[in-house]
């Protein structure tokens, strides 16, 4: 190996430069010049400097593939599993969560169904599950179910229930959060319960909920309605149960006033 093939001096080097940036090799274009003196110091082979290149290239667009699922799925804020004080919240099964986050239910299209009092973490547990979802390259898409429901009755409206639903379809997690807070129409219900029907199977859905499923039919307003949803939301789901009367963001911030 010699200077002349490998020094970034080479002249060809604005040309390497023009063609790898045709080809989208953006990282290529900018390392081939220092990983080419580290190769000249370690007297690395062609091929040692062409797997490091090249490993680095991948290892880059996997980083920005990550950011690109992170941005499309829209979260309101970034929860990262890993800050979570389980502590706050003694009676939740870390293991199960943790094991969550490994996606297999992702694979599967089960549903993931959060329970408890508000103020408990399951908005930062079910945004730290998908989190590691785009990390894993899934499709996640974060709705709050009220806002969700809008945009199913604005989509009625203009015709387009079809096409926003074949959307949804094309993601591998869905995020429907703060379920229960706001009771629903009758035209609203109806439309949620169509879009969870068509991602039963299909498509993974995190739910979170501050209320027991005796009294969804509060929100959902029809007793059938609300008997067909669970069966289809319940079936073969991870149901992860937040208890404790004290707000686990109470606790946080006791916490760090402490400290």
């Amino acid at each position: 190996m010699t200077d002349k093939l490998l020094s970034g001096a080479d002249p060809a080097k604005s040309d390497l430069d023009a063609l790898l940036q045709t080809l989208r090799l953006t990282t290529f274009a900018r390392n081939h010049a220092p990983f080419a003196d580290e190769a000249l110091r370690g007297q690395h082979t062609y091929q040692r400097y062409l797997l490091d290149l090249a490993t680095h290239e991948l290892a880059q667009r996997e980083r920005n593939r990550h950011i690109q699922r992170i941005r499309a799925a829209r979260f309101p804020v970034l929860k990262e599993l890993a800050d979570f004080d389980f502590a706050a919240v003694p009676s939740l099964q870390k293991h199960a969560l943790l094991e969550l986050a490994g996606g297999a239910y992702i694979a599967k299209a089960e549903p993931v169904l959060m329970i408890g009092a508000p103020g408990l973490g399951k908005t930062h547990a079910a945004i730290g599950l998908a989190l590691a979802a785009c990390r894993q390259s899934q499709r996640v898409r974060f709705f709050n179910a009220a806002t969700l429901v809008n945009e199913l009755i604005s989509a009625q409206d203009k015709h387009q229930i079809e096409r926003f639903i074949d959307g949804a379809l094309r993601h591998q997690l869905i995020v429907l959060d703060e379920f229960g807070f706001i009771p629903f129409s009758p035209i609203g219900a109806n439309l949620l319960f169509q879009f969870c029907s068509s991602l039963h199977e299909r498509v993974a859905v995190i739910l979170t909920t501050n209320l027991k499923f005796t009294d969804w039919t509060q929100i959902l307003g029809n007793q059938t309605l609300t008997a067909a949803l669970l069966d289809r939301l319940t079936h073969r789901a991870h149901i992860v149960e937040f208890s404790g009367t004290e707000s686990y963001r109470f606790k946080q911030r006791a916490r760090r006033s402490v400290k």
